[in-house]
């Protein structure tokens, strides 16, 4: 916006009507909030994690997502809750069932605090597709989402992505995760 340079880590503005991210540096970041008052909404920075959110198999089949990972936002553009999953080819929108997702609404509140456009509750499901352990979710920047869907696309290899990929897939919500037990700690010290 201004033409400053931009350190690696950086904020973002969303454009809900246009659905894209806008980089820009933190003085033109404080200049937007994260409602509705203009075009922009600036992105928040904290991530949450959701250890006790209740969603059961029966709930994550009805959401119609393909494969064991997706990111959901209200898009106040539409007027609705978005669902989209990452895939080799970038993120892929899928028709969400309004009924599931109200379910779902019901029995895990905190999802009435998620800020429309700008903060998307992310759910991973590979681990216990996998036999493994149980789902992580998160709230989450939209950013952040979009930024696995990098990953994804930018490590795919093949048909089953890779072991790359599956190494930037765990370090990526290794890194969620530790950003919210030291975002933990501190609240707590």
């Amino acid at each position: 916006m201004c033409s400053a340079a931009m350190r690696a880590e950086h904020q973002h503005l969303t454009d809900p009507v246009n659905r894209k991210l806008v980089c820009v540096c933190d003085g033109c970041a404080i200049l937007f909030g994260s409602q509705g008052e203009t075009k922009y909404r600036r992105v928040p920075r904290r991530v949450r994690a959701l250890p006790d959110f209740q969603l059961s198999d029966g709930q994550w089949e009805a959401l119609a997502i393909p494969i064991g990972m997706a990111f959901f936002f209200r898009n106040s553009a539409e007027g609705r809750v978005s669902a989209f999953y990452p895939s080799p080819a970038g993120p892929t929108q899928s028709m969400l069932g309004l009924e599931a997702w109200e379910e779902i609404v019901r029995s895990n509140p905190v999802l009435d605090q998620m800020e429309p456009d700008v903060e998307a509750l992310l759910v991973n499901r590979l681990n216990r597709m996998n036999g493994g352990g149980a789902p992580e979710c998160y709230l989450v920047p939209v950013d952040e989402c979009y930024k696995l869907v990098g990953l994804i696309r930018a490590h795919w290899r093949g048909l089953s992505g890779g072991a790359e990929v599956w190494k930037e897939i765990n370090g990526f919500f290794a890194g969620l995760k530790a950003r919210t037990a030291s975002r933990s700690e501190a609240s707590h010290a």
